[in-house]
């Protein structure tokens, strides 16, 4: 049984789930699944810290993209929006080149709030790093 509600694909993601700074760091949607969302990020001069190895804010921008369109994608988005409202992220791994992979699940899909956790690896499927997503559900017609 699919988490998702009504139709969501790649292209459609790929085309308007990117946009400022997911866009600019090169972020590419790869895979829905019934229950998951798979994303890849480069590891590149946009995404590393002057040590050269990958940026841990990089990590959290691609878990917090995976964790909030992963919960757009569950919602009625003609009655509610999904906002972030608190991630965390334990980095453990280091990498310095090539592409991280995301994937993005939910541990609770609830009316006002869902958690998503999120596992970054790299090309090998070592983890790197594992964050935490909390996002608010908010009802589209108490914000006008």
């Amino acid at each position: 049984m699919s988490i998702w509600c009504g139709s969501i694909t790649l292209s459609e993601l790929n085309l308007k789930g990117l946009v400022g700074i997911s866009k600019h760091l090169g972020i590419q949607f790869t895979d829905i699944g019934s229950d998951y969302l798979n994303a890849k990020m480069p590891v590149d001069e946009r995404t590393m810290q002057p040590a050269k190895i990958l940026h841990g804010g990089a990590s959290v921008v691609l878990a917090e993209t995976l964790g909030s369109v992963g919960a757009f994608g569950v919602i009625d988005r003609n009655l509610y929006k999904a906002v972030g409202q608190e991630i965390n992220a334990n980095h453990i791994r280091s990498v310095n080149r090539g592409w991280v992979y995301g994937t993005a699940k939910p541990l609770h899909i609830g009316k006002t709030t869902h958690v998503w956790t999120i596992s970054i690896t790299d090309e090998n499927q070592k983890l790197i790093s594992v964050s935490r997503m909390t996002v608010a559900i908010l009802d589209i017609s108490l914000n006008k």
